[in-house]
């Protein structure tokens, strides 16, 4: 049986806010420019090559500006792809965006079920919150120091839910435990970890799994309160017949997760810069979003030798359905130090 190979077929990147796009064609589809045809339709992008045709489906309201396809010098001086610019339109639709932050979601008196994002055993049944807050961001004590002519009344005080309050960190949820834990979560070992690796400061750090998988979701704050990830579960109203949405892959379910949640702080705060960090609080990675707006979509060459014919037969049997999706642009560098287990 011939070995598949996979090359650069076709690249799509469509920038909403500025209204403009850029398609890369690999050489191995066509050498000539002339060759690509690009129309588009209702929320669709068509690209058409001797060997290949594709459909893109677009987000609503996304149309391509017909005629205003054309190649790019970047292309001809660029061996093994084209390279064209386009413009396209962008229509508000009637309502907001959806949004896949679950943050955002949560809202005062509504009630909600939380599952493991692992497994999908329900952890808490049917939580109504009185009041959804969002704790303060970044390094606020040191803020109160510099700016207040008092001394920092919560210097040394956790700022912890009451029974009906559920908290929003930055990558987590902070709210109190309810009677259905002792039989959905269990409590590991404490660990002890250091909070800075040039200070002696050390926290102690209860984590908490899912019974069913073992799963960590979380740790317990103190013996009424839990620290949810937002990573580590899945959040959904408690509506209908009460059966969770079908899972997500992990893969895809931390993308989202995470893209949404960089989106909505820089937002919020207006700051594009961001580190993620390890339990003990020591960056590793430093993040810099570039822009929110781009709609993607990349499709590989992939076929088999015996199959690279020319033709309409050949071009069929390769047309696959796909949907171009909204993506983050990030710049990211690692922080840790090079060494022999890097």
């Amino acid at each position: 049986m011939p070995a598949k190979t996979y090359r650069l077929g076709v690249f799509v990147e469509l920038r909403k806010r500025l209204q403009t796009g850029l398609i890369i064609v690999g050489k191995d589809l066509t050498t000539n420019p002339g060759d690509v045809s690009v129309t588009g339709g209702d929320s669709c992008l068509n690209i058409r090559t001797p060997s290949k045709s594709l459909s893109l489906a677009l987000p609503a309201g996304v149309t391509l500006e017909q005629g205003s396809c054309i190649p790019t010098p970047a292309g001809q001086s660029c061996g093994d792809e084209l390279h064209f610019r386009l413009r396209i339109t962008v229509s508000k639709g009637p309502g907001p965006e959806a949004s896949d932050s679950v943050t955002e979601k949560l809202r005062a008196k509504r009630t909600y079920c939380f599952y493991c994002q692992s497994c999908m055993t329900r952890l808490l049944e049917d939580r109504e919150f009185k009041r959804v807050l969002p704790l303060p961001n970044g390094n606020w004590n040191a803020l109160v120091d510099d700016w207040c002519c008092h001394p920092d009344p919560f210097a040394n005080r956790k700022l912890l839910p009451r029974a009906d309050d559920c908290l929003l960190g930055d990558s987590f949820f902070l709210l109190t435990r309810d009677g259905s834990c002792e039989q959905t979560l269990a409590e590991e070992g404490c660990i002890y970890l250091c909070l800075c690796y040039f200070q002696k400061t050390c926290r102690r750090l209860a984590l908490v799994s899912c019974q069913c998988c073992s799963s960590v979701v979380g740790e317990a704050v103190s013996p009424e309160t839990l620290r949810l990830y937002i990573t580590q579960v899945v959040v959904e109203p408690a509506e209908g017949d009460g059966n969770p949405e079908p899972p997500l892959s992990r893969s895809v379910f931390l993308e989202r997760t995470i893209a949404a949640r960089l989106l909505e702080l820089s937002s919020s705060l207006s700051t594009f810069h961001f580190s993620v960090q390890t339990p003990d609080g020591k960056p590793f990675l430093l993040l810099w979003m570039l822009n929110g707006d781009s709609v993607v979509a990349s499709v590989p060459e992939t076929c088999d030798e015996a199959e690279r014919s020319p033709g309409p037969a050949a071009a069929s049997s390769c047309d696959p359905s796909l949907r171009a999706a909204r993506a983050l642009k990030l710049l990211y560098t690692a922080c840790s130090h090079p060494g022999p287990q890097q």
